[in-house]
């Protein structure tokens, strides 16, 4: 799942969110939706959800085809509340939910080696809140943190096995539908 706004700036503002399912041995879409709201909620570090979780539970609700597992752009348990927005979507939903972000929210940790694969641990306080992930040789890891329902072994398994570049297929892909709706060529 991926959301993204016309003014991220402004409030509201008209905003879009998609869903992209895919097959996990092809990693072909079998399914995807897109849903445009207004959200009104204004940006505040640290309450994505409340912006973001109204537009993500309508498109939920709207899919005809659901994933096994929920890949969320943003933090998991990786939040200094422990409770991120793919953890707050897999609470609201029941779902099993990851938290993948291009960037860390909280928390420390040391660079993972160069080559895809490699992961070091997100920690606060002798606490490991996910994990720092590279999902491909050289580039910039991504953020893997427990939404609700998965271990983070499995987690991080999942988000490496659906890479074929930095971000996991299903997030890629559900962002480039989003980019194309933005462009006019969708709707």
């Amino acid at each position: 799942m991926d959301l993204t706004f016309e003014k991220i700036d402004r409030n509201p503002t008209r905003a879009w969110a998609s869903l992209v399912v895919l097959d996990l041995e092809t990693l072909r879409p079998v399914y995807n939706l897109v849903v445009e709201d207004e959200v009104s909620f204004p940006y505040i570090p640290t309450f994505l959800a409340f912006r973001e979780m109204p537009l993500l539970l309508r498109l939920y609700e709207k899919a005809k085809v659901k994933p096994d597992i929920f890949f969320i752009d943003g933090q998991g348990v990786a939040h200094p509340r422990r409770c991120g927005i793919a953890s707050h979507f897999g609470v609201e939903t029941g779902e099993v939910s990851v938290g993948v972000a291009k960037t860390k929210l909280f928390g420390h940790y040391r660079e993972p080696d160069r080559r895809r694969g490699s992961f070091t641990y997100l920690r606060h306080g002798g606490e490991i809140l996910g994990a720092v992930v590279r999902t491909r040789d050289g580039a910039a890891p991504v953020f893997v943190s427990v939404g609700h329902r998965i271990s983070l072994k499995s987690a991080v398994e999942l988000v490496l096995r659906t890479s074929k570049f930095r971000i996991p297929e299903p997030t890629r892909l559900a962002h480039n539908l989003l980019q194309q709706v933005r462009r006019g060529s969708l709707f």
